[in-house]
Parts: structure tokens; C-alpha cells; sequence
């Protein structure tokens, strides 16, 4: 089941998150998403905002932006004024934009505040039916046939972009990739065998891995999957360093009072550790984060830092 799908059965659809009465009465907030309704930063997003908005006595609104590798919306809250109204829901490639695009108008650090992450989902590396069985014997025939292997990936700069070229840089193996407009045609084209190989969300993949459409390689995480339990880990296998986990986020523009974050922050927490929150992200692959400001800030400077380091050992260039 797609993410897409998924977002249906959660009943997330809604652009409006607040009958239209309470709309006149509360503080309207925009709650920015710079990608399509229905992937997984427009669900998780709008899950969170869910239970926001009345802990806050507030009304937001989602309105989502795509376009120009999340940039176009991100661009938007950077220039908005920090006063409370405006916010950002982003996931990893937020990081990543000035890396694959020549011109991207505001720095991901210096031009926001980070707030919190809202959830994290391990990557797999998947494969058609048609590959190799394990990931030793796959290693070993892309080494072998250097030119047969492919790689499908969702977008320039995402999460599964800076995984696939660790893991070459990794395996000392070579593969081109095949880039598309989202993570659900990339998967399709892995499921049809048109593309040998993917490193996809958990999330996005799990219905085709268990309905056994692709195979599962390892988990890029730090530890097994409770929903793939019997799927290695990267690190179990050798390679102990190839640990890639997508992350959502919220941030305001810079300058977003102290009191505010604060304030939104407590409200994130206390939606992270609501049982209905973790049984909906468990259902897209997906954990819960508890986290305030300054651990949030800290963890995108690291992620910032190792970004940069793939970014020059893989020759990644701004297209």
C-alpha cells in the first residue's frame, strides 16, 4: 500500500484543519508543505497539525507548495515574518537542496528556526525479484558486471540519493542512477524490474516487500525494523557505517521567538507520545521523535555535516 493510499485510510485529505466558524476566532497559522498532498512529509505534516492546532487554540492551515526539490515552499517561510503564523514541514532534503540545484535563495541553517522533528523512518535497500538473493552475493555480481545494476532515485539531494552513493562508495561498486519525480514511479519501476535497485522509505516500500514484489536487502538503519523483522540491518552485514534515516521536521522562519518555539515544541512532544500518533506513523513505517530546540539544531547540523562529507566523496554537483 502506497503512502498515498495510506494517507486515505488515516483520513488526512483535508486542506483545512479547522471548521471554517472557528476560522474567524482563532489565529490562523500557515502550516507550509513544499511537496504534494499525499506523500509522506503532506501525511505526517498534517498529522501533526492535527493535534497542534486545538493544544494551541489555533487554526492551521495546510497549504502545500511543491516544486524545485521542496525549495519553492521552503523559500516562502524563510521570507515570511516570525511571528507565530508562518511554519515549515520539510524532511531531509531540506539539507540537501543547495547541493544539487545551482541557485536556492536561503540557507537551511542560518534562515530558520528548527522546532522539532516529528518522525524518523529507517531507508531499505530493495531490489526486483530479479536480483540476487542476499546482499553478499548482490555485492558480488555488481562487482562482477560493473554495467548491469542501476539504481532508481526519488529526487536530487533526497535521503535515498545520499545512501546510494555511500553504499557504492561503500561496497566499491558502480551504478548510475535513473532519477524520478517522487519515491511511488521510482518503486513501480523497481517492481516491474525495469530498475534493478532502490534504496526507498521503509515506509513507502513495506507493502511491496512483504506482498513479495522486491526484495529487501538490509535495513539502513541503526537497528532491525519491528515491521521487517527478519531483515538484516546494513551493520549486520559488514557494512556498519551505512546508516541513513529519513527525518520530518518543523521549523519557523528566523527570528521565531524563544517563547513560541517553546511553546510549539511542547505541543509536538506531547502529540509524539499520543497512542493514536505512533499507531498512525507505525502504519507509514515510521517513529515518533521526542526532542526539544536545541537537540533538533544539533542533530540537523550533524546531519549538514555528513551531507557535506558524501556530497565530496561521491562528486555530487548542482544540476
Amino acid at each position: 500500500m502506497t503512502i498515498t493510499r495510506r494517507a486515505a485510510l488515516i483520513g488526512l485529505a483535508g486542506a483545512t484543519l479547522a471548521p471554517h466558524a472557528a476560522l474567524a476566532q482563532r489565529k490562523i497559522v500557515r502550516l507550509i508543505v513544499p511537496a504534494a498532498a499525499g506523500g509522506a512529509i503532506d501525511v505526517i505534516g498534517r498529522l501533526y497539525a492535527l493535534r497542534i492546532a486545538p493544544a494551541l487554540d489555533e487554526s492551521w492551515v495546510v497549504e502545500n507548495k511543491a516544486g524545485a526539490s521542496n525549495t519553492l515552499g521552503a523559500a516562502e517561510v524563510a521570507r515570511a515574518t516570525p511571528d507565530g503564523t508562518t511554519y515549515l514541514t520539510n524532511a531531509d532534503i531540506h539539507i540537501m537542496a543547495k547541493h544539487v540545484m545551482r541557485s536556492v535563495s536561503y540557507d537551511p541553517l542560518a534562515d530558520f528556526t528548527p522546532i522539532s522533528r516529528f518522525a524518523m523512518s529507517p531507508m531499505v535497500l530493495i531490489g526486483s525479484t530479479k536480483t540476487p538473493e542476499t546482499l553478499p552475493a548482490l555485492i558480488a555480481q555488481m562487482k562482477a558486471k560493473p554495467g548491469e545494476f542501476t539504481f532508481a532515485n526519488s529526487g536530487l539531494g533526497s535521503m535515498g540519493h545520499l545512501a546510494t552513493e555511500s553504499f557504492k562508495l561503500r561496497t566499491s561498486t558502480t551504478a548510475e542512477l535513473v532519477n524520478y519525480r517522487g519515491t511511488a514511479p521510482a518503486i513501480t519501476d523497481v517492481v516491474a524490474g525495469q530498475v534493478p535497485l532502490m534504496v526507498a522509505p521503509l515506509g513507502s516500500a513495506l507493502s511491496f516487500i512483504t506482498d513479495g514484489k522486491v526484495r529487501a536487502f538490509a535495513i539502513m538503519g541503526a537497528q532491525r525494523s519491528k515491521l521487517l523483522p527478519n531483515v538484516p540491518t546494513a551493520g549486520e552485514q559488514g557494512l556498519s557505517d551505512l546508516n541513513f534515516t529519513l527525518w520530518y521536521g518543523l521549523w519557523g522562519p528566523k527570528g521565531l521567538p524563544a517563547e513560541t518555539v517553546q511553546r510549539v515544541n511542547a505541543t509536538v512532544q506531547a502529540a509524539s507520545k499520543d497512542r493514536e500518533i505512533v499507531e498512525k506513523l507505525t502504519a507509514l513505517g515510521a517513529e515518533a521523535v521526542t526532542e526539544d530546540p536545541a537537540s533538533f539544531g544539533k542533530f540537523i547540523e550533524a546531519e549538514i555535516q555528513r551531507a557535506n562529507r558524501v556530497v565530496e566523496e561521491a562528486g555530487i554537483k548542482p544540476g
